[in-house]
């Protein structure tokens, strides 16, 4: 009980001296190469077990304020070997905090893989995030070896939520297949959902669990050559050679839609018909990703073969886009109605299954569904709705001024003290990992000083994604904040640029952190690539240097002059123009091909998540902008468009343009 006693204790006075520590040492500018943090961070990477014993020693004896994250890297690089009174003593050391949670995280999964169940249910019950995958479908495992009643369903729904074949979720699925919980069925419906998401090893490792070599020798073939497959193995029956059959046809689909269409109608007409639905919708899918005017025909064919069989929210969400693309609102409408409750919830699909209700000729039901949106202005969906009904789009009250207790509290809060000194420190990953776990549970008001806190140190995405969480109390200048006004107006029109627009993609692109850095090298504010800089600065005359990427005002006078140049290539047209600067001019030249139709449309059906994504906040962002800074063209309709269709013959020519930042290959 003494102990018990002294940790309560303990805690209060831990949580004071760590957050006046940090506060102390908040002002000063940290020396970011001998921060023992940061040699822990690079330790870390090495797995240089010698030298993060030496710094845990070091950022203890100096009481740094970051020393329960060395001591993370420390026993994070030899977690294999740690002992669980080891943990214990960490979780004693720095209760509540992040990385105690991270580190419990980090050991359950270590539990799991050890299958040290009784550790495992004690450190689960103080775990806190409940975000990891894996970790989840563990925790089910444990409640069903000790004997706790576990459902399928629920088993099934863990199973098939993960992103790949990791450990914990295929011993879950594992021991319910030896509980007879788990029937044969089950297993080809996540490869068949495995397949459809493009993850292979996912497929592999459900059919593993039939037991039968000679079937994981099939998929692995066909997954290698699928058309060779489809060739010399393919089989309509028994059921188990079906599966496999409809498995190579939807990889063949994933490449050429209409080359599955026309193998599925010529030679497997005899499959099950909920396969060749299944196969049917997989086709629709790939067809509506590529833009091609028969994919409401494929999934029209797949619902008519079996009318029962369940499609995934993805299937259905394509299958409404191709629809809306093709002026089939009841089809669409048809398809919104069929997904899940939650993705039926998601601000897009109650825009669009109102206006798929408007185009059917219901007006009133269609106005009361925008009507729910048109409160939201500050949303995407809900400002084209407001937009639709004719109904004003103003920014929101200015909310009460934060109180001096207010801004204590988020001053003296040690996560966020933490988090700002990682960020500062280079240490951003990290920083935001630390921040955002401080922020839970804050109500609006503590989260507008934690906003604020972040505004004023001008770390910009804290300031917009905290401020970003706020219900109730929106206070417009964290969102849409003004950093580098005066350099971004004068380069925004120096290149005959809309400031505005400028301010939404930049806001999208980077948050305003100078040092960003993409995955694929993009560097600055805009995002730019290195090469497209070299050759924007060519087109325009000016001098570069790599060196310069990072320069405030030359990223802006290079990442403004290559926006004009790609705006001007589409005429104009900023819905074109910022799917141009995300996912290469090529491929939204490729994207207008086809029928004119409402641009609301188009954007809606751009191939990639992220672009659509990118597009819309871009635009919202530029129509926000410009009431911000008093500027014309607040309407989200101005800025994304009327309609769009093929370019014609005097478009000009987009095919030796680079992109600003984008990786991969897509449609």
């Amino acid at each position: 009980m003494g102990g018990r006693v002294l940790q309560c204790i303990g805690r209060a006075a831990l949580a004071v001296l760590m957050a006046a520590s940090l506060v102390a040492t908040a002002a000063a500018a940290p020396q970011a190469d001998d921060d023992p943090a940061v040699q822990a961070r690079e330790a870390w990477v090495k797995r240089d077990r010698k030298r993060l014993a030496t710094l845990v020693d070091t950022a203890r004896a100096q009481g740094h304020p970051l020393t329960g994250w060395v001591e993370y890297f420390d026993l994070n690089a030899r977690l294999t070997d740690v002992r669980q009174p080891e943990m214990d003593a960490f979780y004693a050391r720095y209760p509540g905090s992040y990385v105690e949670d991270r580190l419990r995280n980090d050991w359950l999964l270590e539990l799991g893989r050890r299958r040290d169940w009784a550790n495992f249910r004690r450190d689960h019950a103080d775990y806190q995030m409940r975000d990891d995958r894996e970790v989840a479908c563990y925790a089910l495992l444990a409640d069903h070896l000790a004997g706790n009643k576990v459902s399928a369903d629920t088993a099934r729904t863990a199973w098939m939520a993960q992103k790949d074949g990791d450990d914990g979720c295929r011993e879950l699925a594992s021991n319910f297949v030896d509980a007879g919980l788990f029937k044969p069925e089950t297993l080809w419906a996540r490869a068949r959902q495995a397949t459809e998401q493009g993850r292979p090893r996912a497929a592999r490792q459900a059919v593993a669990l039939l037991a039968n070599k000679a079937l994981d020798q099939k998929l692995a073939e066909l997954q290698d050559n699928a058309g060779r497959y489809l060739t010399r193995k393919a089989r309509a029956t028994p059921r188990a050679e079906a599966e496999l059959t409809a498995l190579a046809l939807a990889r063949v689909a994933g490449t050429d839609p209409d080359q599955a269409g026309d193998v599925l109608t010529d030679k497997w007409g005899k499959l099950p018909k909920d396969l060749q639905a299944w196969l049917w919708v997989q086709i629709g899918r790939q067809s509506a990703l590529r833009l091609q005017d028969d994919a409401v025909d494929a999934f029209e064919r797949a619902r008519r073969l079996a009318p029962e069989l369940e499609w995934s929210d993805d299937a259905l969400a394509w299958a409404a886009r191709a629809a809306l693309r093709g002026k089939a609102p009841a089809i669409a409408l048809r398809a919104i109605e069929q997904m899940s409750d939650a993705e039926q919830r998601d601000p897009a699909w109650v825009y669009w299954k109102a206006r798929a209700t408007r185009l059917k000729g219901d007006a009133a039901a269609a106005r009361a569904q925008l009507a729910t949106l048109a409160a939201t202005p500050l949303n995407y969906f809900g400002r084209l709705a407001a937009e639709d009904l004719g109904l004003p789009t103003p920014l929101p009250p200015v909310p009460a001024p934060l109180t001096a207790e207010e801004r204590r509290a988020a001053r003296s809060h040690p996560g966020l003290a933490r988090a700002l000194r990682l960020i500062d420190l280079g240490l951003r990953s990290e920083g935001v990992r630390e921040w955002n776990f401080s922020l839970r549970g804050m109500s609006d008001r503590a989260l507008l000083a934690a906003a604020q806190e972040a505004c004023d140190r001008e770390v910009w995405d804290r300031c917009i994604n905290t401020s970003e969480r706020t219900k109730t109390d929106i206070d417009i200048a964290q969102r849409y904040p003004l950093p580098h006004r005066a350099e971004l107006t004068r380069e925004a029109q120096a290149a005959g640029l809309d400031a505005a627009y400028v301010y939404g993609l930049i806001r999208q692109e980077s948050r305003f952190v100078l040092d960003a850095r993409s995955h694929v090298g993009a560097a600055g504010l805009m995002q730019v690539m290195p090469a497209t800089a070299k050759w924007t600065a060519k087109k325009v005359g000016m001098s570069y240097s790599p060196d310069l990427m990072h320069d405030r005002d030359f990223n802006l006078r290079i990442g403004t002059n290559y926006l004009k140049l790609v705006l001007d290539r589409f005429d104009g047209a900023q819905a074109l123009a910022a799917a141009a600067y995300n996912a290469g001019p090529g491929r939204p030249a490729r994207w207008r091909d086809g029928p004119v139709i409402d641009a609301a449309i188009w954007a809606e059906n751009i191939p990639f998540n992220e672009t659509r994504d990118y597009v819309r906040k871009v635009l919202l962002g530029g129509a926000v902008y410009a009431q911000v800074l008093g500027l014309p063209a607040t309407r989200l309709r101005e800025r994304l468009g009327t309609s769009v269709g093929p370019a014609g013959a005097r478009a000009a020519d987009v095919s030796d343009v680079p992109p600003a930042a984008v990786g991969g290959s897509s449609p």
